[in-house]
């Protein structure tokens, strides 16, 4: 058979208690829920590392750019000590070392514009280069230069602006400020001395930063005043809108800002010593890429195995209920009578067991098959001797002979009496066919007996019959009594010189019946009542034709093993035989056995 023929027999006729379909099921629903709960755990478990992982990556680039900028401006920061050393331990400002000193360090570095050394009402004291001021600079009204004075001996940075000062090309420029002392002429004076860095540098090292397709990075100062924007211009034009009150909250850390109508993950890091800060704007939609799809990998992922499990499952299903199936249809074929149905079923250790179990209970059960036939054969035997026994003609000749001798003799009492209980003894005997009677009846068949034996013996014996009045009316087989008066008469007062005795019982006891015929004739031997027990003791030609096996077997057929002849016999002393049998009512007899 071909896996798709395997794979579609059992869908053929569902039918939900089958053990396929129980297997099938159960592994299925159980392995769903497996890989459905295994699938959410780690689908919670990886996108949560990835958004971990995202936010890391971000302050990482972050801080990457936080060092990069605070490195460049720790370096601006000694550039600017150092010229501030220069010009303190110079003892005139206008000296030509002092200028030589000082074109240097700004030749040594093309992100250095100008130095420049006023004083504190804003007049021009020293510059290098040595360019000419632009009038109307309002030098004194510029950050930079208010806040060296308001903070003196503390190193300023100003955001970015336009440098113009001097008369030279408009530039960018970031100035750093510091009000300080100097030397004029011997005289230590006070002034603010500025060096502009050019803004070119920051701005390269901020636009290297990528933060997925639309994040980026800028930066403010202290005040919130934006000192780098990749979309500075639409800033300016007010196109773009950057929510800096919530930034200025933070020195450090991450939030999530939705002011702009999408959720937007903000980084703030803070530029020591200028206190700046750089911002990273990430969105969201992109950091959560990896969660979209990791789902989507778990959904494909899901489905290959829920169809995987579903294969898996029907076959294996298959394979486990495959035998018992067979066993099934070997259990079906006995149903419709076919007792030699042997299985031969290979599979799990339990199939194993159960089909060996079956073929022991199949040959059991033909065994027992045969136990029935053959004792329905002994019965229905028995019940052809019964009715043989009824119209014995050596028995009827017997009799007949006695009543002609009687009737020569002129004793008709006796032939009356002869011919009435011959014709009482068929009758009961007859019983219309019945096989069970009442013991009353049964009693009354023997009585006649009796009379007849005793006549044609000339009262060779004496008899008594005894029964307690409730057995009477207990149901019994026909035809058990008179076999052992029978026996008794011929093998054991026949025989004898003084006068026989045969005495007949009936009584109840521990709700069963018991019957006793008893004599005090010649008794037997052991070996005598095996003989007569397995008929050899019958004494064809003479009796009624039914020997006493006869009766143990049909008590044994009727009403089981467990009921039957008890023998008790002794040389000279007579024999006693004992009959056991269940009480059965008349109104419990459902019809002839």
């Amino acid at each position: 058979m071909s896996l798709r023929n395997r794979l579609v027999e059992p869908f053929e006729k569902i039918h939900y208690k089958k053990i396929q379909v129980i297997i099938t099921f159960s592994f299925l629903t159980l392995t769903i829920g497996m890989v459905v709960l295994v699938s959410i755990m780690l689908y919670n478990k990886f996108s949560k590392s990835a958004e971990d992982n995202a936010y890391l990556n971000i302050g990482q680039i972050i801080d990457q750019v936080n060092t990069n900028l605070e490195f460049y401006v720790s370096g601006m920061k000694d550039i600017f000590e150092v010229v501030q050393d220069n010009i303190a331990n110079s003892h005139d400002i206008s000296g030509v070392q002092l200028h030589e000193q000082l074109s240097t360090i700004l030749n040594t570095r093309k992100d250095l514009v100008s130095i420049a050394l006023f004083t504190e009402d804003g007049q021009l004291v020293h510059n290098t280069p040595q360019i000419s001021m632009r009038p109307n600079s309002m030098l004194t009204k510029q950050g930079w230069f208010e806040n060296a004075k308001q903070h003196p001996g503390v190193l300023q940075f100003s955001a970015p602006h336009i440098e113009n000062l001097f008369k030279q090309p408009y530039r960018w420029v970031v100035s750093m400020s510091k009000k300080i002392e100097y030397y004029e002429q011997g005289r230590e004076q006070a002034g603010i001395l500025m060096v502009d860095i050019n803004f070119k540098t920051i701005d390269e090292l901020s636009k290297r930063v990528s933060l997925g397709k639309k994040g980026y990075v800028y930066i403010i100062d202290g005040l919130g005043n934006i000192v780098y924007h990749p979309q500075q211009q639409l800033i300016y034009a007010g196109l773009k809108y950057e929510n800096l009150e919530s930034v200025l909250n933070y020195a450090y850390g991450t939030y999530v800002d939705e002011s702009t109508g999408e959720e937007r993950i903000i980084t703030i890091k803070t530029v020591e010593p200028t206190g700046w800060r750089v911002v990273g704007v990430t969105y969201a939609d992109e950091t959560m890429t990896t969660r979209k799809d990791l789902g989507s990998f778990m959904i494909w992922f899901l489905l290959i195995v829920l169809i995987i499990v579903l294969i898996v499952s029907v076959f294996v299903s298959y394979k486990i209920s495959k035998p018992l199936r067979v066993l099934e249809r070997s259990v079906k074929k006995v149903e419709d009578g076919d007792f030699g149905a042997i299985i031969d079923v290979s599979g799990a250790y339990e199939v194993e067991q159960l089909s060996k179990r079956f073929n022991l209970m199949i040959r059991r059960i033909r065994e027992l098959m045969d136990q029935i036939v053959k004792e329905q054969e002994g019965k229905r035997k028995g019940e052809l001797e019964v009715l043989h026994a009824q119209i014995n003609p050596h028995f009827l000749y017997n009799t007949l002979n006695s009543v002609t001798r009687l009737a020569e003799m002129g004793r008709k009492e006796e032939v009356v009496t002869t011919i009435t209980s011959l014709s009482k003894f068929f009758r009961i005997s007859l019983s219309k066919g019945k096989h069970v009677i009442t013991l009353e009846d049964e009693l009354e068949h023997v009585r006649n007996y009796l009379i007849i034996q005793k006549i044609r013996f000339k009262n060779k014996f004496r008899y008594e019959i005894d029964a307690q009045v409730e057995a009477l009316s207990c149901m019994t087989l026909k035809l058990i009594l008179q076999p052992l008066v029978e026996n008794a008469i011929h093998h054991g007062i026949e025989m004898m010189v003084d006068e026989g005795f045969i005495g007949i019982y009936a009584w109840i006891e521990q709700d069963e019946l018991f019957l006793r015929v008893t004599d005090n004739g010649l008794g037997m031997t052991e070996e005598r009542v095996a003989k007569v027990l397995s008929n050899e003791g019958h004494l064809s030609g003479r009796g009624s034709g039914v020997g006493v096996r006869n009766v143990q077997e049909r008590i044994g057929l009727y009403y089981g093993n467990a009921y039957g002849l008890t023998f008790e016999s002794e040389l000279e002393e007579g024999t006693t035989v004992t009959i056991r049998l269940p009480i059965i009512r008349a109104v419990d007899q459902g019809g002839d056995l």
